[in-house]
Parts: structure tokens; sequence; C-alpha cells
């Protein structure tokens, strides 16, 4: 990897057809190893790192923190623009009309782009022994104080669907793990 000019390359987001992230990092890393790809010097599908619970085991798993979207470092020039922007799967550069905008230092930094070991995040899970049908006391969020019964639970997004009686009428609210109690 040329290297020489990698303090002028700015990290920028790519869009991609859902489900295409690895392979467009993939075709990118095979350019940039193959020489076709000139001051293109890394590229990232940001993951997250969570815990689900599945059987009563908790198991460790991974998801793209941005579906849809690819982070590389390059140098933006018509030769690279044009390779990247028809790379198969890549719907085009995040910018206006198109164009490349870089990453902020802030956007760098919150991601955690350039740390060396890959992109990640832990979430905090939350446990609970909870089934359709049960009632639960919502403590927080715009429902607080109000009971619910609950008709779906998502473990890997952290909530559960319920059924509130606002005024003698069921309302149907997604409500956070963490705004219920037991």
């Amino acid at each position: 990897m040329n290297n020489e000019n990698i303090e002028q390359a700015n990290w920028y987001v790519v869009h991609t057809y859902s489900g295409y992230e690895n392979k467009v990092r993939s075709k990118i890393e095979n350019m940039i190893e193959n020489g076709k790809a000139h001051n293109v010097f890394d590229v990232k599908v940001p993951m997250e790192e969570y815990e689900d619970i599945k059987g009563g085991k908790k198991v460790s798993k991974e998801r793209k923190i941005f579906p849809g979207y690819v982070l590389i470092k390059m140098i933006v020039d018509s030769k690279n623009w044009y390779l990247i922007r028809n790379t198969r799967g890549v719907t085009g550069f995040i910018g206006p009309d198109g164009e490349p905008v870089p990453l902020s230092a802030k956007e760098i930094r919150e991601f955690g782009i350039e740390k060396s070991e890959p992109v990640q995040t832990v979430k905090q899970v939350v446990e609970i022994d909870l089934e359709i049908g049960d009632e639960i006391e919502i403590i927080s969020g715009p429902f607080s104080g109000f009971n619910a019964k609950i008709t779906g639970i998502n473990t890997e997004k952290q909530f559960v669907t319920a059924l509130i009686d606002i005024l003698g009428r069921d309302t149907a609210a997604e409500i956070e793990f963490t705004d219920i109690k037991q």
C-alpha cells in the first residue's frame, strides 16, 4: 500500500445496497491490493457487538451500526471517484448531489474509526424475564405511570410492544426495556 499521501486523505461515507456492505468493502480492498485504487487507503464497515438471549443463554453477536453504508479513507480525485462510484453495490457518495463530503474529526472520534481494532461499540443489554400477556408498569418515558399488557417482545432491539389503556382505549406502543418495571 502506498502511504506517502495518507496525511492528505479523509474519511468518506459511501451508500450501498442493503446487504452489500461487506461485498463492497471486499471489492475496494482488492482494488487497493492490486494497485488499481491509488490514494485509497482503508475501507471499513462499522460494526457493534451486542448480547442477545437465546434459550435462556447469553449469546454475543455482531451487527452493522450503519446498514447500507461503508467508510472509505481516500483522496478524492476523478479516477478514485469513478472507481468507487462504479463499484458493484455502491449507489453513491454521501454529500450534496453525490459529491463526497469528508467526515469531521468529531465524527471520526465518535465512531472510533481511526482505532486499530475494528470499529465497534458495545451496547448494554437489559435482561428481562417477561412473556407475552404479562402486565408491566412503565416507569419512564412518555407513558410513565401507566400499566400495559405485553403483546410482543424484541430482545435484539431491546423493546416490548404493549397495549396501554389510555382513556378507556387500548393504544399500542413500543417501550424500551429500560422504561419498564417487571
